[in-house]
Parts: structure tokens; C-alpha cells; sequence
């Protein structure tokens, strides 16, 4: 199912190179229901998934599979999913939020106030965020299901060439 934000049909030509990253200490790839709908949104939408991985919530595992994916030139964007909680084995804001070189504040604003609007109040557990690490755009996501489809649909595909278009400028 394709989801089109924009009518402008140049953006539908246009691919984005991405890495899905899903952090959890209990799925596997058979179970990963959310990385599977990032990545069938971002094929859906022209985008190229490169790299798709699922690490323990372990910040310095995290850190390190970031740090190792930065060495690919082709690839534009991370997109994490799970850990953004505040239960104690959510350590994937913590972990990420040290290397991120701008945030882009207004992502995990506007994804709240989205969440709340389906969730209520429960949103403001939610540590999702975005920046920018070594001209890699950087999406860390919920591991809700729920909450990556809102995210990906609402957020990220509609911004995500735009995006990738000001960091490459």
C-alpha cells in the first residue's frame, strides 16, 4: 500500500538510502512486525532499504552499529525503532541523543502531539526523536507498530527527501 504525502510527481523519483534498526531484546526477524512496516513503507515510497539489523537495547551496541554505519556513503538515513521509553531497558534515546550532532527538536514534538491525539495522555512517555549524525538523518522511533506507522506516515515519508535534500546541500 503506497502512501503519497505529495502530489509533486518528481519527489516519486527520487530514492533515499536507508538502514532500519530495530532495538529490543526479544524480537527477531520473524517477529519484528515494526521493521517490517518501515520497511515496506520506505519500498513502497522509492526509497532503498541497504541495511536492516536488529540489536539488543544495549546503548553501547548502539552506538557502535551507528558508528559502523556511518563508514556506508550511500546510505542517507537511520530509521530505529524500540528502546525510546523510560523503563529501564530503554536505553536507545540515551544512547543515541550523545551522538546526535543537531536534533531536530520539532520531530519528536510534532510525533507527541500526533501520539496524543491517538493515545492521550500516555504519549509523554515517549523519547522518539531525530537529528543529524555524521550527515546521516536519524529517526528513533517507538516499537509500537502503532506508533511507526504514524510516525512514517505523518512524518517521515512526506519530509524524508526534503530532509535528506538540506543535509547533502
Amino acid at each position: 500500500m503506497s502512501y503519497s504525502p505529495h502530489p509533486d510527481s518528481n519527489r516519486n523519483h527520487q530514492t533515499v538510502t536507508c538502514a532500519v534498526v530495530t532495538i529490543s531484546d526479544t524480537r527477531t526477524t520473524e517477529t519484528d512486525k515494526s521493521g517490517a512496516i518501515i520497511q515496506q513503507l520506505l519500498k513502497d515510497n522509492n526509497h532503498k532499504v541497504a541495511d536492516y539489523k536488529i540489536i539488543k537495547d544495549e546503548p553501547t551496541q548502539i552506538q557502535e552499529y551507528l558508528k559502523s554505519l556511518n563508514e556506508n556513503k550511500t546510505l542517507n538515513t537511520v530509521i530505529l525503532n524500540g528502546g525510546t521509553g523510560i523503563a529501564p531497558r530503554d536505553t536507545t534515546y540515551d544512547a543515541i541523543e550523545k551522538l546526535l550532532d543537531k536534533t531536530l527538536s520539532g520531530f519528536g514534538e510534532i510525533f507527541r502531539y500526533l501520539s496524543y491525539q491517538e493515545i492521550g495522555s500516555r504519549a509523554i512517555a515517549s523519547r522518539a526523536v531525530a537529528g543529524i549524525y555524521q550527515q546521516k538523518l536519524i529517526f528513533s522511533l517507538p516499537g509500537s507498530s502503532n506508533a511507526v506507522e504514524l510516525a512514517m506516515k505523518k512524518l517521515i515519508i512526506p519530509e524524508l527527501i526534503h530532509l535528506v535534500g538540506l543535509i547533502k546541500s
